[in-house]
């Protein structure tokens, strides 16, 4: 079988018969079983000169010691005689030890069935309602042991901390440490120092779950707090939604202990992410957050001044930060806003907290800044973004060095009974995949759950991985406060009515123990509403003074001070000595690097753009606004799933030796700040959480997450109504991710063509975000360069492009990029007529322009101006008055796009067009669409089709023939069709 180094817990699935019987093979001819085997049986018999047997830290039990404890009469092992005696020891009896050997084993399958099962006979439900019979695997006459065998010694090596022990007592032993308040799933990790950690703290005689005096009077004193504050909120508000932890209070000691000992071991920041129940009772007893502000805003206040602004929220979903410090060590805290879609928050906090471990350069160890997520348990079980944030724990540019996950399992989601709601036997399966340990435990006892929140971070911060801890407890007045959960589930609430709550019941057990008096909870309770009397008196007159959103890493920047100002321009052309020096960088290949024949044809052409100053593409003007970016000291952080190539093939900011297949990044060689490029999960609504984290942590990092094909940012939609879109307005908080999202019409099919311009567009308002459409590679550089250097953060929409990236006209000068050049709102074709011989404008965002020019020009048409709206918003309404002021001959204005009319920018743009036309004063009052018809889908998959559909809405916008229009781009004259290569597809 093959062996090595047998020990008792390698042997723990082996057949005891089968050893019984290799034994006696062995006691015959020890040559006759394979090698490690006789080593094994060597060991059990003490053999002097055979080899021992090799445990960790245990002693090797001689014959006699093994003799005794084969017989139960022998109570005493008499000591051994000075001098060898001079008759010859007996023989070892053969039987026995196969015996002892068998009984030790079977012992050991025992042992090892309560680890991986001992959790299912756990007491974790508080109500009694979950029925947990003791599983017959777990008995010990399903191990063969009954009758006399229970209370005869077997020999155990030193597991459970015992040499001996009988039957009866292992089972009592793993009875308390498997199946008390605290059931523990860990033998679906496969590393083995992890698993004997755990097993070092829960498994053996003494093992207990023990707290001072003085730590137990601090967990009730803190199940009190909670409670209290639920009960005074309830009176004070009555009908109000609180989400309340009622039921749940042991959560509040519990979060405390990681504080504590996460501060003892390291941990300097902890953020905080948790939906509805609870939330309040985690502001104000954990994060500290002021009960007079809390107060305040159920009176309707905004906990932010009046001229801040913004839509504000409701009160369960603000966030907070705040210090608190215990035994001398200050850990700073943050609880991350968010939405009521249940667990959106997740990989923002994951993402938050990844960027402050960067800033604090302790990405070696992960142990400084710690995330804790708080679930409910229908959700952790249901929602998929649970798993694409479980799965970045170990994923490079992801990992944060292991979350505390916090189910509060209150046994039902709204009106959903556990076994309507999921298919596995715990909400926590899940975490499984990732082989976090789990830890069930009842609610009703604080020190269970206090201690079980000890033990995670301690494992956390060893070993940098993921824990979840799952408290059974109960929801003690349904769904909010004005639910009648009555309605649905009878038989729980009914036992939940006469259900004592968690500080009698704890309280009970302290004064049984002689921990506190009789007056002691009753004295702890009063003191703290007195408390909350006070501070209910002092939130009618409290006004706030000041927000905090631009502290700390975001001193410096600000919010703009009016619209005006989120248009505004800011010079971002660099010098020339910096352009040379990162033309160097970008295509020199370093001795010893074999980079890929066609690779070095691209490195080649890259070359000859910075020797001649003409045709930078695309990749090249990206890459200048990334190395610029960091040689200013700003930090670049670029994910998506194929990111590091490029979807296209036309990135490749990593270079991959095609010999050994180490990567080099060009652009992480340079000073100043950090680059980095990461090929994310396949994932989009968790990875753009992560990177919208990032961004909000780090505003000196510009943080873009780039989709592979535009229309798959709509997996991640939920992320971008709630955060990207509303979440300045809703919890002040500014953030400068950039979206790149590939988009254009090239006859690649539905779900290769759109990236729903429409959507971002329908969600602008009060300047909440930029949505751009770049058709150059310079002012694709400007318009990245402009998003660190404006003193303030907005998100960037960005529509990028697939067949520019390659396209003749696409290409920009060195001109381009230096001096005092920025981006661009507007930009006009090389060959419009002059501004007086304009007689049709056509206005247009991203590449049909170039269509539209090409078919221009090759009709000779002299009158038509073709413009391009670079930024579609805020939208540039001051430039283009202007631009039409200066057409005094102008008689028709057109919106041309090559999204079907109920898809594209043409439902947003048309009123802006018609102010704009208005306050010019020119002839046409409204513009005139040209485009495709409206379509359920937003592209055909038929080539034919599209090029028929390209070709007449080209001729419509410039007032050609359509069918002549359309055989001209089918004979191949114009490139509309033309467009890179596919990329992979998600």
């Amino acid at each position: 079988m093959g062996y090595q180094n047998l020990s008792f817990d390698q042997l723990e699935g082996v057949s005891p018969s089968f050893v019984e019987a290799l034994y006696r093979s062995y006691a015959a001819n020890p040559s006759s079983v394979e090698p490690s085997w006789r080593d094994f049986f060597a060991g059990l018999e003490g053999s002097s000169d055979g080899p021992s047997w090799k445990r960790p830290n245990w002693p090797l039990p001689d014959t006699d010691a093994l003799t005794a404890a084969l017989d139960p009469t022998q109570s005493a092992i008499p000591p051994k005689p000075d001098k060898k005696p001079s008759a010859p020891a007996a023989a070892p009896d053969t039987d026995a030890i196969a015996k002892a050997a068998g009984d030790s084993i079977r012992a050991m399958m025992l042992i090892r069935t309560y680890r991986v099962r001992g959790h299912l006979a756990a007491q974790l439900d508080p109500l009694g309602i979950s029925k947990r019979e003791l599983p017959a695997d777990l008995t010990p006459e399903y191990h063969g042991f009954s009758g006399a065998d229970l209370d005869r010694p077997v020999y155990l090596g030193g597991v459970l901390g015992l040499q001996t022990a009988t039957v009866r007592e292992i089972v009592a032993i793993l009875q308390r440490n498997y199946c008390g308040p605290v059931g523990l799933e860990y033998m679906h990790i496969a590393d083995t120092e992890e698993r004997r950690f755990l097993q070092e703290r829960f498994e053996g005689r003494d093992k207990a779950i023990e707290f001072t005096p003085e730590g137990k009077t601090a967990i009730l004193s803190a199940v009190i707090r909670g409670e209290q504050f639920e009960k005074f909120l309830g009176r004070k508000y009555v009908g109000t939604k609180r989400f309340g932890l009622d039921g749940g209070e042991a959560m509040i000691p519990a979060l405390e202990a990681v504080i504590k000992y996460g501060g003892a071991m390291g941990v300097r920041e902890i953020v905080y992410g948790m939906a509805h129940r609870g939330r309040l009772n985690v502001l104000a007893n954990v994060m500290a957050k002021p009960f007079r502000v809390i107060f305040h805003e159920f009176s309707g206040g905004s906990a932010n001044p009046e001229d801040v602004g913004g839509s504000g929220d409701v009160k369960y979903h603000l966030g907070t930060s705040t210090d608190r410090e215990f035994d001398g060590i200050s850990v700073h805290m943050s609880l991350v806003p968010n939405p009521s879609h249940l667990e959106a928050v997740d990989p923002v906090v994951l993402g938050k907290t990844r960027a402050t471990q960067v800033m604090r350069d302790n990405l070696d160890k992960h142990d400084q800044a710690l995330p804790v997520l708080i679930h409910g348990d229908a959700a952790f079980a249901g929602q998929g973004i649970v798993w694409e944030c479980l799965g970045f724990s170990g994923v490079r540019g992801y990992n944060t060095g292991g979350c505390v996950h916090f189910i509060i399992n209150n046994q039902i989601g709204f009106t959903t009974s556990p076994q309507f709601a999921r298919s596995s036997p715990y909400p926590s399966d899940v975490a499984k995949g990732v082989q976090a340990p789990i830890f069930h435990v009842n609610g009703d006892d604080p020190e269970a759950v206090t201690y079980a929140c000890k033990i995670a971070i301690e494992f956390r911060q060893r070993f940098g991985r993921d824990i979840v801890i799952d408290m059974w407890c109960y929801r003690r007045f349904g769904h909010n406060e004005g639910d009648e959960p009555s309605f649905t589930q009878p038989l729980m609430y009914a036992a939940i009515k006469g259900h004592p709550p968690v500080s009698g019941i704890y309280g009970a057990r302290l004064r049984q123990e002689g921990v506190i008096d009789d007056q002691f909870a009753d004295q702890a309770a009063s003191s703290f509403t007195a408390h909350l009397e006070e501070e209910f008196e002092a939130a009618k007159s409290y006004l706030p003074n000041k927000a905090d959103w631009f502290a700390g890493r975001w001193s410096g920047l600000s919010k703009p001070a009016d619209a005006e100002t989120a248009r505004r321009n800011v010079d971002t052309g660099i010098d020339r000595k910096l352009f040379d020096s990162l033309g160097r960088t970008l295509t020199t290949v370093p001795e010893g690097v074999n980079v890929h024949k066609t690779l070095a044809r691209i490195l080649d052409a890259k070359r000859e753009m910075f020797t001649s100053g003409q045709g930078f593409d695309w990749a090249t003007g990206e890459a200048l606004a990334f190395g610029s970016l960091v040689t200013e000291g700003y930090g670049v952080r670029l994910s998506g799933q194929d990111s590091g190539r490029g979807t296209f093939s036309q990135r490749h900011a990593v270079w991959v030796d095609q010999a050994t297949e180490a990567k080099y990044v060009p652009l992480a060689t340079l000073p100043h700040g950090r680059f980095e490029v990461l090929d994310s999960p396949l994932s989009e609504y968790g990875v753009l959480g992560f990177e919208y984290g990032y961004a909000g942590a780090d505003p000196k990092t510009l943080v873009l997450w780039e989709a592979q094909f535009g229309d798959f940012a709509n997996g991640a939609q939920i992320m971008i109504d709630q955060f990207i879109a509303a979440g300045e307005a809703k919890w002040l908080r500014a953030n400068g991710l950039v979206m790149l999202l590939p988009h254009g019409y090239e006859g690649q099919g539905p779900e290769h063509s759109s990236a729903r311009l429409e959507r971002y567009l329908q969600l602008c308002a009060q300047d909440n975000m930029q949505v751009a459409n770049c058709t150059t590679p310079a002012n694709y550089f400007h318009i990245l360069r402009r998003q660190m250097l404006r003193p303030f953060r907005k998100p960037l929409i960005i529509m990028t492009p697939k067949s520019l990236l390659r396209h003749k006209m696409a290409v920009s000068s060195t001109d381009d990029f230096l001096g005092t050049s920025h981006f661009r709102r507007l930009l006009s074709d090389p060959s419009a007529p002059a501004d007086k011989d304009v007689k049709r404008l056509v206005l247009c965002t991203g590449k049909v322009a170039y269509d539209l020019i090409e078919a221009r020009d090759a009709a000779g048409d002299k009158n038509t101006a073709i413009v391009r709206v670079e930024q579609l918003y805020p939208f540039p309404g001051e430039p283009l008055t202007e631009r039409l002021k200066r057409m005094t001959n102008l008689e028709e204005v057109v919106w041309a796009q090559e999204e079907p009319k109920n898809n594209g920018a043409w439902f947003f743009v048309e009123p802006f067009i018609e102010e704009c036309l208005h306050d010019a004063g020119v002839k046409p009052s409204r513009p005139r669409y040209a485009g495709r018809a409206a379509s359920a889908s937003p592209a055909t998959g038929l080539a034919k089709r599209h090029v028929a559909e390209q070709g007449a809405l080209v001729a419509d916008a410039l007032g050609h023939n359509v069918r002549e229009e359309i055989r001209r781009t089918r004979s191949g004259a114009t490139t509309a069709t033309k467009g890179p290569k596919q990329g992979p597809s998600s």
